[in-house]
């Protein structure tokens, strides 16, 4: 055998086996890029997850507001004690004793005569602030009747008073929810007084039949018994124009108002004059603002003629 075909057979049996001549062909390797060749972009790696930022702190909670400015109030010395006790009780609220130096309720109600063991209506009484004063002065021996219509229980005043007749103070005093024009109920006879404390004016706006109310007034007292006004003054001969737009209204109308239901004018009082108010701002408590407490107010003492009878213990009036 020729020596050239011997090795090509050797050659084509180690093809056939899988095995490799040293003179097969050895692999291509790529070619490189051309300089200058852009070459494709690599793959932009998976977006991060995106890292939640921890929860800022809460604000601190705001400060706790303080307690309403009580100014300097003491009552003056010729206000007899049960009224003096009575307004100076360390268990009133906070909130009612910062009104007392605009309102002066010892004063007041010394001048009204409010005794102990006597049995007073009041009108419109609201949440009770002069309510609760009144039934500590008359104490368990008396007895006070709370008067509101439905509609000021419903809008402000019912859950105010609910709370505050749940005082030991206030077990002599009754809620009564009644028109202003029939105001008391049956039982409310032969009454010491009736008070009206800043909202006499208010039955103006609110149409209530003045005349009809006043004369139940009339009818429930005792002969001899008071019917007291407090209320902010407007200008004189204004009548009853103010009495919604700056809630004050001309005593001279309250005056002629009462006096035609037969009453007399007993006495009046300067203890809440304030000469220095003009007289044309809105007095009401929402209105107010800082000047609360500072309105000329006018303070009125009409009685029911005839024969009083065995009266409680009255006290001394107040300035006039």
């Amino acid at each position: 055998m020729k020596p050239i075909a011997f090795a090509s057979l050797i050659a084509s049996l180690l093809l056939a086996c899988g095995g490799k001549s040293k003179d097969a062909t050895p692999p291509v390797s790529p070619t490189p890029p051309a300089e200058g060749t852009p070459t494709a972009a690599a793959p932009p790696p998976p977006p991060a997850e995106p890292v939640t930022p921890p929860e800022p702190p809460p604000p601190p909670a705001p400060p706790t507001p303080p307690p309403p400015a009580i100014a300097a109030y003491t009552p003056s010395a010729d206000v007899p004690a049960p009224i003096r006790d009575a307004v100076t009780a360390a268990d009133r609220d906070d909130k009612d004793r910062a009104l007392d130096a605009g309102r002066k309720p010892a004063e007041v109600l010394a001048f009204f005569k409010i005794a102990p063991g006597q049995r007073v209506g009041e009108l419109f009484s609201g949440p009770g602030y002069t309510t609760e004063i009144i039934a500590r002065v008359v104490g368990d021996g008396g007895k006070v009747y709370a008067q509101n219509t439905k509609e000021i229980l419903d809008r402000f005043a019912r859950g105010p008073l609910t709370e505050r007749l749940a005082k030991p103070a206030m077990k002599n005093t009754v809620m009564v929810e009644q028109p202003a024009e029939t105001p008391f109920p049956p039982d409310a006879k032969n009454l010491d007084a009736v008070i009206c404390i800043l909202n006499y004016h208010d039955f103006v706006w609110l149409k209530v039949d003045r005349a009809k109310m006043n004369k139940a007034v009339f009818a429930a007292l005792k002969p001899g018994g008071y019917y007291d006004i407090v209320d902010h003054s407007a200008t004189k001969g204004s009548g009853i124009n103010d009495v919604q737009t700056l809630h004050r209204i001309d005593e001279d109308a309250v005056k002629k108002e009462i006096l035609a239901a037969g009453f007399k004018l007993d006495a009046e009082s300067d203890v809440l004059r304030n000469a220095e108010d003009p007289r044309d701002w809105n007095a009401s408590p929402t209105k107010a603002a800082e000047k609360r407490g500072t309105s000329d107010r006018f303070t009125l003492r009409f009685v029911k003629p005839g024969k009083a009878g065995k009266p409680g213990k009255a006290g001394k009036p107040g300035k006039r």
